[in-house]
């Protein structure tokens, strides 16, 4: 059976394919598997008593429920992201929908560029022109006093809002670009036939409308979620020491306290965390993750 299957013919014809694969599998396998699975191993062992050798166990993963700090920045940080996560879904609709439906010719193609504009500077010079604006001495709090809204300016850095801003801000498009392949596939005649058959825009926005962008909805809403809750720099910078991100304690055990069995049991923790909230997303929409993002 083995010969039959391993003919040189059958060889032949299988080495242009695996040639194809072969980088996409050692990117995967020596970028993603194997980094994760010392991380596992890592994350499995426990420092002795002034820090001796160490131990097999769980122990890592038991200090994240003694410590109140840990599981109350992780539920806060899962709480924001889903907030910030349907923030975005409820701004970039209407820009999908003007660009897949309205938008036409040259006047769609320089909106697309607008908004991948931002994403062509990193993500920290980005966060940090928020602080520009948004810091007592920026633009926006001298305008705010200047127009007479407030009596001096008023520091706008360092609340959930603002965070919450920041994430939405940085993770936009990935929601835009999903929701508007999947909305200009949809046929204008059926919205047109629901018009003429008496309906009104919001019940054609709910029959119609949801539930053809719903892989959409569902591909950009996990690429979102993925990406606010593994967010670190638009809590801290945006949020200031107050900002209570999980990714910053992940980061604390890694670099500060050189702590990286800790560090690496947070990481899989968050990590376990993003992939339930995603399957139970998926559960209850009736989505399937392929699905989603293969028409998306």
């Amino acid at each position: 059976m083995i010969r039959l299957l391993l003919t040189p013919t059958r060889l032949g014809r299988l080495l242009p394919l695996w040639l194809l694969l072969a980088p996409a599998l050692i990117w995967l396998v020596g970028l993603i598997l194997l980094p994760h699975l010392d991380l596992l191993w890592l994350s499995l062992q426990t420092r002795g008593d002034g820090g001796g050798d160490y131990t097999f166990g769980a122990g890592n993963y038991l200090t994240f429920f003694d410590e109140p700090l840990y599981w109350r920045t992780f539920a806060r940080t899962a709480v924001m992201s889903l907030i910030a996560t349907a923030l975005t879904l409820v701004t970039a609709f209407p820009i999908a929908w003007y660009l897949a439906k309205i938008a036409q010719g040259r006047l769609r193609q320089l909106l697309f560029v607008l908004c991948l504009l931002p994403f062509w500077v990193s993500e920290m010079v980005r966060t940090f022109g928020w602080i520009l604006l948004l810091q007592s001495n920026g633009v926006i709090p001298h305008l705010l006093q200047r127009f007479g809204f407030t009596d001096q300016p008023v520091e706008l850095l360092y609340h959930d809002a603002t965070i919450l801003l920041g994430l939405v801000y940085s993770s936009l498009l990935f929601m835009v670009i999903p929701l508007a392949n999947t909305l200009d596939t949809l046929d204008d005649s059926l919205v047109e036939a629901a018009y003429n058959l008496g309906g009104n825009g919001v019940s054609i926005l709910r029959d119609i409308v949801l539930p053809h962008a719903a892989p959409g909805i569902a591909a950009g809403t996990i690429v979102v979620f993925m990406l606010t809750l593994g967010n670190y720099l638009s809590p801290v910078l945006l949020g200031g020491k107050n900002s209570l991100w999980f990714t910053e304690q992940i980061y604390n055990q890694f670099i500060t306290r050189f702590n990286w069995q800790q560090g690496a049991a947070f990481g899989f923790l968050l990590l376990i965390l993003s992939t339930l909230l995603v399957w139970a997303g998926l559960k209850l929409t009736g989505q399937s993750f392929g699905e989603a993002m293969r028409k998306s």
